[in-house]
């Protein structure tokens, strides 16, 4: 019996010895995973109080589950209960109008439709990328991801650009408004379509690589598809300038024009309300409807500048 018990302290012994020696040999940054065998089983284990390590891995911090990547699961959980619960009111009550003939409720549909591919298809990947850190589902699921990830970025920015040059030949040039429906469908199309072929690269350049290092780790990564660091440079560049620079730009040119017009008619309207003074109560009732519109304009190019950027 004392033999039994003495062999069993002495696997209990080498067993942590082992362990602890392999942590005493990890790097500072951690050893998250070990994968550690014996050739001969257990039994070899138990006889010897070692096995011959043929498969050992560490992986360093930046490639397991951390506290970050808990705190980001959180905050993307966050926003997609409240893209989720906002875009779906949106989209049911324009669904549920859909016979109401508005050139702004058909941008507004459109546009929650590129919100609800970012609230059901970009967010639920970011929390489950988080939590697997590795990739998981294969590189055609990587390179169809990655294409509707973007899809609904670039949908998103380029409706709000249609809406915004909507709303400048509607107040700038009030004369055009009788091929308004037809611009405006015309530009929603031009917005699907561009947004499909500014996508497309997304889903040729991300693939499934494995690690270099740590052969057992997958990710969906950019990683040896372009020649060299400056053509990978540019494709960024290019996808900054047509997702947010140029949409940006054409939105604050639209609106900032749209206020200039507003305001010299607002001016127009108070001279001539003191030359006209017959036509006073009349002159007073356009002045301030013009400066609440100048208002209302003001406020609708602050929010539509500072959230993308935000």
């Amino acid at each position: 019996m004392n033999s039994d018990a003495d062999a069993d302290t002495t696997i209990r012994f080498n067993q942590s010895s082992l362990y602890e020696d392999v942590y005493s040999t990890a790097p500072n940054d951690g050893v998250l995973l070990m994968k550690f065998t014996c050739e001969n089983g257990f039994d070899e284990f138990q006889k010897n109080g070692s096995c011959q390590n043929n498969t050992t891995e560490m992986l360093p911090m930046d490639l397991v589950f951390t506290d970050e990547n808990m705190v980001t699961i959180v905050a993307y959980t966050c926003m997609f209960i409240v893209a989720a619960c906002g875009n779906l009111t949106v989209f049911i009550t324009l669904f549920r109008n859909r016979n109401i003939k508005s050139r702004v409720n058909q941008f507004i549909f459109h546009l929650s439709i590129a919100d609800l591919v970012v609230t059901f298809i970009m967010l639920p990947l970011e929390i489950i990328w988080n939590i697997t850190v590795a990739w998981k589902a294969g590189d055609p699921a990587c390179r169809i991801l990655m294409f509707f990830r973007i899809l609904g970025l670039y949908l998103s920015s380029f409706i709000l650009v249609t809406i915004s040059l909507d709303r400048y030949f509607a107040i700038v040039h009030p004369l055009s408004l009788n091929d308004a429906d037809k611009r405006g469908r015309i530009m929603l199309i031009l917005a699907w379509c561009f947004s499909i072929v500014a996508s497309i690269p997304q889903s040729v350049i991300f693939h499934v690589e494995t690690h270099p290092k740590y052969r057992t780790f997958r990710q969906c990564v950019t990683f040896n598809f372009f020649p060299s660091h400056n053509h990978e440079l540019a494709y960024n560049l290019f996808n900054l300038i047509t997702l947010y620079a140029l949409p940006l730009l054409i939105i604050t040119t639209s609106y900032s024009l749209i206020l200039w017009e507003i305001s010299k008619k607002t001016k127009q309207c108070k001279e001539e309300t003191k030359c006209l003074s017959t036509r006073s109560r009349l002159r007073r009732s356009s002045v301030g409807n013009m400066e609440r519109a100048r208002i209302r304009t003001l406020k609708m190019t602050l929010v539509i500048v500072i959230l993308p950027v935000s």
